[in-house]
């Protein structure tokens, strides 16, 4: 089973359709209101989360042969995190990563942004 984490970051004082910056953002598109995130420093992070027996395998896909894979999608907007038959710890794992860098957790499959604001 896949299921996929999205991380993106308004700017103050701005409200969106969450879907429609959704689907913009996975079509790699800019979107006016957002701001850029620190991808790099967002991705060493990451690193440091999955050193746990987790293994890189290309530039972004990580897998670990009991506990499932992983593949990031980056714009210089948006965080996206495609998980394939991963546990709900390592899931959480990385909406904690998005969290530190001011990124809640947008999920497609229930139409929800966890920032408080539905």
């Amino acid at each position: 089973m896949s299921y996929d984490l999205n991380f993106w970051k308004y700017n103050d004082g701005i409200a969106l359709e969450h879907q429609v910056v959704y689907e913009r953002l996975s079509d790699g598109k800019h979107v006016e209101g957002l701001e850029e995130l620190p991808i790099g420093a967002m991705l060493e992070r990451l690193k440091d989360l999955f050193a746990d027996g987790w293994r890189q395998v290309d530039e972004t896909t990580w897998e670990n042969e009991k506990r499932g894979a992983f593949q990031i999608f980056t714009t210089p907007q948006f965080f996206r995190v495609d998980c394939y038959g991963m546990r709900g710890e390592d899931m959480n794992r990385l909406i904690d990563l998005g969290a530190e860098f001011g990124c809640p957790l947008y999920d497609p499959q229930a139409g929800v942004r966890f920032d408080g604001n539905g």
